[in-house]
Protein backbone atom coordinates (compact mmCIF):
# COMPACT_ATOMS: atom_id res chain seq x y z
CA UNK A 1 0.00 0.00 0.00
CA UNK A 2 1.33 3.34 -0.84
CA UNK A 3 1.58 5.29 2.07
CA UNK A 4 1.70 8.91 -0.07
CA UNK A 5 -2.10 8.23 -0.85
CA UNK A 6 -4.32 10.26 1.02
CA UNK A 7 -6.66 7.75 2.85
CA UNK A 8 -3.16 5.52 3.71
CA UNK A 9 -3.41 4.59 7.36
CA UNK A 10 0.68 4.55 7.26
CA UNK A 11 0.07 8.34 6.25
CA UNK A 12 -2.67 9.29 9.07
CA UNK A 13 -0.36 7.26 11.19
CA UNK A 14 2.41 9.07 10.65
CA UNK A 15 0.78 12.54 11.10
CA UNK A 16 -0.98 11.90 14.46
CA UNK A 17 2.51 10.52 15.48
CA UNK A 18 4.31 13.87 14.86
CA UNK A 19 1.58 15.84 15.98
CA UNK A 20 1.49 14.39 19.24
CA UNK A 21 5.51 14.74 19.41
CA UNK A 22 4.88 18.31 19.15
CA UNK A 23 2.12 18.30 21.41
CA UNK A 24 4.09 17.05 23.88
CA UNK A 25 7.40 19.40 23.36
CA UNK A 26 4.70 22.01 23.95
CA UNK A 27 3.17 20.94 27.21
CA UNK A 28 6.48 19.56 28.37
CA UNK A 29 7.15 22.74 30.63
CA UNK A 30 3.52 22.46 32.06
CA UNK A 31 4.14 18.96 33.06
CA UNK A 32 7.62 19.72 34.53
CA UNK A 33 6.04 22.73 36.80
CA UNK A 34 2.96 20.04 37.60
CA UNK A 35 5.82 17.82 38.98
CA UNK A 36 7.88 20.04 40.83
CA UNK A 37 4.83 21.79 42.51
CA UNK A 38 4.05 18.04 43.15
CA UNK A 39 7.45 17.14 44.33
CA UNK A 40 7.81 16.66 48.41
CA UNK A 41 10.85 18.81 50.29
CA UNK A 42 12.83 15.53 50.70
CA UNK A 43 13.17 15.47 46.73
CA UNK A 44 16.27 16.91 44.58
CA UNK A 45 14.38 19.32 42.25
CA UNK A 46 17.84 19.90 40.78
CA UNK A 47 19.27 15.94 40.03
CA UNK A 48 20.86 15.11 36.92
CA UNK A 49 19.20 13.30 35.29
CA UNK A 50 16.25 15.09 35.76
CA UNK A 51 13.26 12.84 37.29
CA UNK A 52 9.77 13.80 35.49
CA UNK A 53 7.46 11.63 38.16
CA UNK A 54 7.74 12.69 41.69
CA UNK A 55 8.92 9.47 43.63
CA UNK A 56 7.06 10.90 47.11
CA UNK A 57 4.19 13.31 45.30
CA UNK A 58 2.04 15.06 47.99
CA UNK A 59 -0.07 18.28 47.47
CA UNK A 60 1.16 19.64 50.48
CA UNK A 61 2.74 23.03 48.43
CA UNK A 62 -0.70 23.65 47.04
CA UNK A 63 -2.43 23.88 50.74
CA UNK A 64 1.31 25.57 51.89
CA UNK A 65 0.94 28.44 49.82
CA UNK A 66 -3.02 28.77 49.58
CA UNK A 67 -2.54 29.17 53.76
CA UNK A 68 0.71 31.52 53.88
CA UNK A 69 -0.75 34.30 51.75
CA UNK A 70 -3.96 35.74 50.61
CA UNK A 71 -4.18 33.57 47.59
CA UNK A 72 -8.28 33.81 47.67
CA UNK A 73 -8.27 37.19 47.32
CA UNK A 74 -5.47 37.61 44.54
CA UNK A 75 -8.03 35.16 42.69
CA UNK A 76 -10.68 37.35 43.38
CA UNK A 77 -8.41 40.63 42.08
CA UNK A 78 -7.44 38.77 39.05
CA UNK A 79 -10.76 37.10 38.29
CA UNK A 80 -12.49 40.75 38.73
CA UNK A 81 -10.29 42.50 36.47
CA UNK A 82 -9.90 40.01 33.86
CA UNK A 83 -13.69 39.74 33.48
CA UNK A 84 -14.90 42.82 33.54
CA UNK A 85 -11.74 43.71 31.34
CA UNK A 86 -12.77 41.27 28.74
CA UNK A 87 -16.69 42.68 28.72
CA UNK A 88 -15.38 45.83 28.57
CA UNK A 89 -13.12 45.26 25.92
CA UNK A 90 -15.53 43.03 23.68
CA UNK A 91 -18.06 45.77 24.13
CA UNK A 92 -15.75 49.05 22.68
CA UNK A 93 -13.95 47.75 20.03
CA UNK A 94 -17.20 45.93 18.49
CA UNK A 95 -18.60 49.78 18.64
CA UNK A 96 -15.14 50.92 17.24
CA UNK A 97 -15.36 47.92 14.63
CA UNK A 98 -18.54 47.51 13.23
CA UNK A 99 -18.73 51.41 11.58
CA UNK A 100 -15.40 50.86 10.32
CA UNK A 101 -16.85 47.84 8.57
CA UNK A 102 -20.20 48.65 7.06
CA UNK A 103 -20.46 52.24 7.52
CA UNK A 104 -19.52 55.02 4.94
CA UNK A 105 -17.83 58.12 5.87
CA UNK A 106 -15.19 60.28 4.95
CA UNK A 107 -11.85 58.90 6.42
CA UNK A 108 -12.94 55.85 7.65
CA UNK A 109 -10.29 53.70 5.54
CA UNK A 110 -7.16 56.30 7.17
CA UNK A 111 -8.95 56.25 10.31
CA UNK A 112 -8.71 52.23 10.37
CA UNK A 113 -5.04 52.33 8.78
CA UNK A 114 -4.01 54.60 12.10
CA UNK A 115 -5.75 52.30 14.61
CA UNK A 116 -3.83 49.16 12.95
CA UNK A 117 -0.33 50.93 12.93
CA UNK A 118 -0.75 51.68 16.67
CA UNK A 119 -0.22 47.63 16.92
CA UNK A 120 3.29 48.33 15.79
CA UNK A 121 4.17 51.11 19.26
CA UNK A 122 5.37 48.72 21.74
CA UNK A 123 3.71 49.08 25.27
CA UNK A 124 7.01 50.25 27.39
CA UNK A 125 6.75 53.87 24.54
CA UNK A 126 3.11 54.31 26.05
CA UNK A 127 4.04 53.07 29.58
CA UNK A 128 5.01 56.37 31.35
CA UNK A 129 2.15 58.66 29.57
CA UNK A 130 -0.44 56.04 30.50
CA UNK A 131 0.92 55.85 33.83
CA UNK A 132 0.82 59.69 34.17
CA UNK A 133 -2.93 59.56 32.73
CA UNK A 134 -3.69 57.26 35.31
CA UNK A 135 -2.44 59.30 38.18
CA UNK A 136 -4.11 62.43 37.10
CA UNK A 137 -7.36 60.21 36.87
CA UNK A 138 -6.97 59.05 40.29
CA UNK A 139 -7.04 55.81 38.79
CA UNK A 140 -3.76 54.44 41.05
CA UNK A 141 -4.37 51.91 43.28
CA UNK A 142 -7.86 50.85 41.75
CA UNK A 143 -9.28 47.88 39.76
CA UNK A 144 -10.05 50.45 36.45
CA UNK A 145 -6.00 51.47 37.08
CA UNK A 146 -5.64 47.81 36.12
CA UNK A 147 -8.07 47.87 33.44
CA UNK A 148 -7.39 51.25 32.02
CA UNK A 149 -4.86 50.18 29.39
CA UNK A 150 -6.92 47.14 28.01
CA UNK A 151 -10.41 48.78 28.07
CA UNK A 152 -9.48 48.50 23.63
CA UNK A 153 -7.73 47.31 21.61
CA UNK A 154 -6.28 47.88 17.73
CA UNK A 155 -6.05 44.19 17.47
CA UNK A 156 -9.50 43.81 18.77
CA UNK A 157 -10.96 46.39 16.57
CA UNK A 158 -8.88 44.94 13.84
CA UNK A 159 -10.10 41.22 14.11
CA UNK A 160 -14.07 42.48 14.54
CA UNK A 161 -13.55 44.34 11.50
CA UNK A 162 -12.62 41.68 9.42
CA UNK A 163 -15.75 39.32 10.79
CA UNK A 164 -18.33 42.17 10.06
CA UNK A 165 -17.11 42.72 6.70
CA UNK A 166 -17.57 38.85 6.05
CA UNK A 167 -21.34 39.32 7.39
CA UNK A 168 -23.51 39.15 3.96
CA UNK A 169 -25.20 41.89 2.85
CA UNK A 170 -28.88 40.19 2.70
CA UNK A 171 -29.01 39.94 6.53
CA UNK A 172 -28.07 43.73 7.09
CA UNK A 173 -30.66 44.90 4.23
CA UNK A 174 -33.58 42.03 5.71
CA UNK A 175 -32.77 44.01 9.12
CA UNK A 176 -32.86 47.31 7.92
CA UNK A 177 -36.21 46.29 6.07
CA UNK A 178 -37.70 45.52 9.30
CA UNK A 179 -37.16 48.87 10.95
CA UNK A 180 -33.93 48.13 13.10
CA UNK A 181 -31.72 50.98 13.73
CA UNK A 182 -28.10 50.94 13.45
CA UNK A 183 -27.47 50.55 17.10
CA UNK A 184 -30.31 47.45 17.19
CA UNK A 185 -28.47 46.15 14.32
CA UNK A 186 -25.46 45.96 15.46
CA UNK A 187 -26.77 44.49 19.04
CA UNK A 188 -29.57 41.78 17.58
CA UNK A 189 -27.75 41.25 14.22
CA UNK A 190 -23.88 41.73 14.13
CA UNK A 191 -22.93 40.37 17.43
CA UNK A 192 -24.57 36.87 16.90
CA UNK A 193 -22.97 37.01 13.43
CA UNK A 194 -19.57 37.27 14.49
CA UNK A 195 -19.63 35.27 17.85
CA UNK A 196 -16.72 32.76 17.04
CA UNK A 197 -14.59 36.53 16.75
CA UNK A 198 -15.93 37.37 19.76
CA UNK A 199 -14.81 34.35 21.69
CA UNK A 200 -11.62 33.72 19.87
CA UNK A 201 -11.21 37.92 21.18
CA UNK A 202 -12.87 37.18 24.64
CA UNK A 203 -9.60 34.62 25.24
CA UNK A 204 -6.99 36.54 23.80
CA UNK A 205 -7.92 39.51 26.39
CA UNK A 206 -8.72 37.23 29.37
CA UNK A 207 -5.24 35.53 29.07
CA UNK A 208 -3.23 38.71 28.59
CA UNK A 209 -5.42 40.64 31.12
CA UNK A 210 -4.98 37.47 33.95
CA UNK A 211 -0.97 36.74 33.27
CA UNK A 212 -0.47 40.69 33.41
CA UNK A 213 2.55 41.98 35.37
CA UNK A 214 4.10 44.97 34.57
CA UNK A 215 1.26 46.88 34.41
CA UNK A 216 -0.78 46.35 37.66
CA UNK A 217 2.91 45.99 39.39
CA UNK A 218 3.34 49.95 38.28
CA UNK A 219 -0.39 51.31 39.57
CA UNK A 220 -0.95 48.48 42.35
CA UNK A 221 0.97 49.22 45.80
CA UNK A 222 -2.15 48.25 47.80
CA UNK A 223 -1.40 44.30 48.74
CA UNK A 224 -5.03 43.49 49.12
CA UNK A 225 -5.47 44.42 45.14
CA UNK A 226 -2.98 42.45 44.05
CA UNK A 227 -3.47 39.98 40.96
CA UNK A 228 -2.03 36.38 40.78
CA UNK A 229 0.98 37.49 38.81
CA UNK A 230 2.49 39.83 41.48
CA UNK A 231 1.17 37.05 44.18
CA UNK A 232 3.42 34.56 42.72
CA UNK A 233 6.14 36.91 42.32
CA UNK A 234 5.84 37.33 46.05
CA UNK A 235 6.11 33.87 46.45
CA UNK A 236 10.13 34.13 45.97
CA UNK A 237 10.71 36.14 48.80
CA UNK A 238 8.25 35.26 51.57
CA UNK A 239 9.81 31.15 50.80
CA UNK A 240 13.39 32.23 49.82
CA UNK A 241 13.10 31.01 46.56
CA UNK A 242 11.44 27.69 47.49
CA UNK A 243 10.88 26.46 43.88
CA UNK A 244 8.19 23.32 44.52
CA UNK A 245 6.38 26.32 46.43
CA UNK A 246 6.92 28.93 43.70
CA UNK A 247 5.29 26.36 40.80
CA UNK A 248 2.60 25.41 43.34
CA UNK A 249 1.51 29.18 42.99
CA UNK A 250 2.02 28.72 39.20
CA UNK A 251 0.29 26.12 38.62
CA UNK A 252 -3.05 27.95 40.84
CA UNK A 253 -2.58 30.81 38.58
CA UNK A 254 -2.79 28.95 35.34
CA UNK A 255 -5.55 26.74 36.62
CA UNK A 256 -8.19 29.07 35.60
CA UNK A 257 -7.03 29.46 32.26
CA UNK A 258 -6.82 26.17 31.40
CA UNK A 259 -10.37 25.61 32.22
CA UNK A 260 -11.27 28.59 30.57
CA UNK A 261 -10.11 27.38 27.33
CA UNK A 262 -11.35 24.13 27.49
CA UNK A 263 -14.87 25.61 28.04
CA UNK A 264 -14.80 27.66 25.15
CA UNK A 265 -12.26 25.61 22.43
CA UNK A 266 -15.60 24.69 20.72
CA UNK A 267 -16.81 28.11 19.95
CA UNK A 268 -13.66 28.73 18.53
CA UNK A 269 -14.97 27.43 14.38
CA UNK A 270 -15.68 29.05 11.65
CA UNK A 271 -19.19 28.89 11.43
CA UNK A 272 -21.76 29.74 8.10
CA UNK A 273 -23.21 32.60 9.07
CA UNK A 274 -24.61 33.15 5.76
CA UNK A 275 -26.62 29.77 5.96
CA UNK A 276 -29.84 31.79 6.38
CA UNK A 277 -29.60 33.47 2.79
CA UNK A 278 -31.38 31.61 0.08
CA UNK A 279 -29.39 31.78 -3.05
Amino acid sequence: MNWKTQNSPWRTLVMYGLLGAIALITLFPLLWLISTALKSPTENIFQSPPQLLPSQPTVDNFFKVWNSLPFGQYLYNSTLVSVLTVGLNLLFCSLAAYPLARLSFPGRDWIFIAIVSTIMIPFQIVMIPLYILTVQLGLRNTYLGMMFPSLASAFGIFLLRQAFMGVPKEIEEAARMDGSSELGLWWHVMLPAVRPALVTLAIFVFIGAWSDFLWPLIVIQDENLYTLPLGVAKLAGTFSLDWRLVAAGSVIAIAPVLILFLILQRYIVETDIGSGVKG
